[in-house]
């Protein structure tokens, strides 16, 4: 079985230090996804993990919404043997905009990252407009809580994540005064980012 965490900090895809998320909060860790799609080879590894859950499941469609999701729907479609395909926001509106899922097609959403699975119900809408039938989400990283579970299923992952996170003025990491605080996306992270990973 694959060291789904190794894999990803060898990838830097699973950063630790200080971080600043979207909501305010501080973290001491970080998913960035699109780190471990630099490496196929490597990403196969971590589908592998998924798709062993999954070779029993009767599924027609892998579904994921972009951008995060349509490399994991590819190679977990590649796995199984199933179509894969993607929906994208057409003015700001998720869309099934090249694709078709026939009336009653089995459908299964594929993300990266699930946190509070609130997302993926734009994806589920899409679905079951077209006709098809949402069995629930597959990711790589699930970071769900039990006390805010998600709205769709997650019927596989390939690994389970419990990453703390705090308000400001309560972040232990800030008590401290060793890290200085990095903005998710600046160039600075990055930098930040490998430091930790390398200590």
């Amino acid at each position: 079985m694959t060291d789904v965490k190794e894999v990803l900090k060898e990838c830097e895809a699973f950063l630790e230090g200080h971080f600043l998320l979207s909501s305010g909060r501080h973290s001491s860790a970080y998913c960035q996804m699109a780190y471990l799609q630099q490496y196929p080879d490597k990403c196969a590894m971590v589908m592998q993990n998924v798709a062993e859950q999954l070779k029993d499941l009767d599924v027609d469609v892998i579904v994921g919404p972009a951008m995060g999701g349509i490399v994991y729907a590819y190679e977990l479609g590649r796995q199984l043997g199933k179509r894969a395909i993607f929906t994208e926001r057409v003015d700001n509106v998720m869309t099934l905009k090249r694709f078709t899922i026939h009336p009653g097609e089995k459908c299964l959403i594929a993300e990266d990252v699930v946190t509070t699975g609130v997302s993926s119900l734009e994806t589920k809408r899409v679905i079951e407009e077209a006709g098809g039938v949402c069995l629930g989400i597959t990711c790589v990283v699930d970071r769900t809580k039990a006390e805010a579970p998600s709205p769709i299923p997650i019927v596989a992952s390939a690994i389970k994540l419990d990453l703390p996170n705090y308000l400001p003025e309560e972040c232990p990491i800030c008590a401290e005064g060793k890290l200085p605080l990095v903005h998710l996306g600046s160039r600075k992270m990055k930098q930040q980012a490998k430091q930790t990973i390398n200590e």
